[in-house]
């Protein structure tokens, strides 16, 4: 046992150490990251964007200091525990250290190590839909009602975390209906265990209520502007890729579910890949939001191949199945992960195009993988609006206006809220202050190509010009533009409502 402990507690750590190193210090941090944090100076039940988890772990981050190690550091342990419950699901399947390990292995040498360098909800995300796996697999082992109800405050973290854990039910019930296990289903104590969940997530889903489901809305504005652009093959292809290393494992946790005796009791786990993937597909779903459906069938696929390696000449494969996934992992840490300068993706762009890494959301290749480009160029616009804002005069009349919510939430976090920027992007539209009189505009504005923001707020001004611009060219910000607008000669504050209720009419 001790011996065990010690191997999992060198995973751990290994796990964290590579998720610090795995950054170069000249990105900052990305785009979604800046909202999320800021969402901490917002608490509510629910979010335009997400649901309110994340605004809480930002809360807890803003009390440690809000400093880089710490929001670097939950997605980090959110990985380090995903590892932590595969390691435990083994032990329930299989406790031999040659499976243990393999997976481990394949769960550390994986997409998640990308993964889990962002702070965004997809890291807890994982780790909810290979927990709530792994209370399935429990709850079938022991027939013991307590593992309803823990399967259901899972499901509850889950989704208040990231809605997408509804589809890991909507994967498993009707694989379930497809065993044996779909007894459960008379269970009263199922019933109360979802009564349980729904009490819980019921505050979340009066917010959406009560603010006319902007889920919906952003659901719909990703499907035109997003989900549009997702080629059917092109998210099959991407399933292979994220545990490339594993793919051996997963393939034979498959075969184990249908054919090995001692799984049978599972089957239900090879009806669920496939039904979920079938949802994933037909609603045209990024390919990452499939990335926590993997790590169980790792730890099926773990415990078979240590009951199949175990004797005569096979034993001897056994360090190459570990061996494997550490071999995948070498060359993709030359271009996998944000620890090169843009200067040398740039030279080196054939590769990282031949990989689709240069494809942005909207269907087209450019000179860097999109988050990286959405981590490059923060600092630099903060730093440029903090400096034009403390030369302005009676300063805390000006009003910061941004393009988007990367943009506002980068500002305050780089001057530690001095400066409360806003955008009618996103959550930020909710967070305006219009009980402070504005006498002066800040505006951000995305360059486009096409510059007119003077022709049209000067009239409204006393004094108007360009301040500064974004100047990083491997930034998805460059040349965003500060404009400074000195002494309104009208109503800012009315504008300002007006410009929200018609932005909030067209949602």
């Amino acid at each position: 046992m001790a011996r065990k402990g010690i191997i999992l507690a060198g995973f751990i750590i290994l796990k964290f150490l590579l998720q610090y190193i795995l950054i170069s210090p000249e990105y900052d941090l990305q785009r979604d990251e800046y909202l999320h944090l800021d969402q901490a100076n917002h608490l509510a039940w629910g979010y335009i964007s997400i649901p309110p988890m994340t605004a809480w772990i930002s809360y807890l981050i803003k009390l440690l200091g809000n400093g880089v190690f710490w929001v670097k550091f939950f997605p980090a342990l959110f990985g380090a525990l995903t590892i932590v419950v595969v390691w435990k699901a083994i032990e329930e399947l299989n406790d031999n250290l040659f499976a243990l390990i393999l997976g481990a292995t394949g769960v550390l040498f994986s997409a998640l190590l990308r993964l889990n360098t962002l702070y965004q909800p997809n890291s807890l995300d994982v780790l909810c839909w290979t927990t709530l796996y792994f209370v399935v697999i429990k709850y079938i082992n022991t027939q013991k009602p307590k593992w309803l109800y823990v399967g259901a405050i899972v499901f509850v973290i889950g989704f208040l975390n990231k809605y997408n854990i509804v589809f890991l039910l909507i994967g498993l019930f009707p694989a379930i209906l497809m065993t044996n296990q779909r007894e459960v289903l008379a269970k009263k104590q199922l019933y109360r265990a979802m009564l349980l969940g729904l009490l819980l997530i019921l505050p979340n889903l009066l917010w959406q209520y009560l603010n006319g489901f902007p889920v919906i809305h952003h659901l719909n504005e990703l499907a035109e502007t997003q989900l549009v652009n997702v080629d059917t093959w092109g998210f099959l292809k991407s399933q292979l890729l994220f545990y490339v290393g594993s793919l051996f494992v997963i393939m034979a946790a498959l075969y184990a579910l249908l054919f090995h005796k001692p799984f049978s009791e599972y089957k239900a786990f090879f009806w669920a890949i496939i039904f979920t993937l079938a949802v994933f597909v037909y609603f045209k779903a990024k390919d990452y939001y499939a990335i926590g459906l993997y790590p169980i069938y790792i730890a099926f696929g773990s415990a078979f191949l240590a009951n199949l390696l175990k004797n005569g000449w096979k034993r001897y494969l056994q360090p190459v199945a570990i061996a494997i996934p550490v071999l995948f992992f070498i060359p993709m840490y030359n271009f996998a992960f944000p620890n090169k300068s843009p200067e040398y993706i740039v030279k080196h762009e054939k590769r990282y195009k031949e990989l689709g890494m240069l494809r942005w959301e909207d269907g087209k290749d450019h000179a860097l993988p999109q988050d990286y480009a959405d981590m490059l160029g923060w600092k630099e616009l903060a730093y440029k609006v903090d400096t034009v804002y403390s030369k302005l005069p009676e300063s805390d009349k000006t009003l910061v206006l941004c393009d988007n919510y990367g943009q506002a939430g980068a500002i305050n976090y780089y001057t530690n809220n001095k400066i409360k920027a806003v955008s009618f992007n996103a959550d930020y539209i909710n967070w305006f202050n219009l009980d402070q009189q504005y006498d002066h505009l800040i505006r951000v504005k995305t360059y486009t190509g096409k510059d007119s923001e003077l022709e049209e707020t000067s009239p409204y001004f006393q004094t108007s010009f360009v301040s500064d611009s974004i100047t990083n060219p491997f930034a998805r910000e460059y040349r965003t533009a500060i404009f400074t607008f000195i002494g309104a000669k009208v109503d800012i504050n009315k504008r300002i409502r007006e410009e929200i209720d018609e932005t909030k009419k067209h949602r």
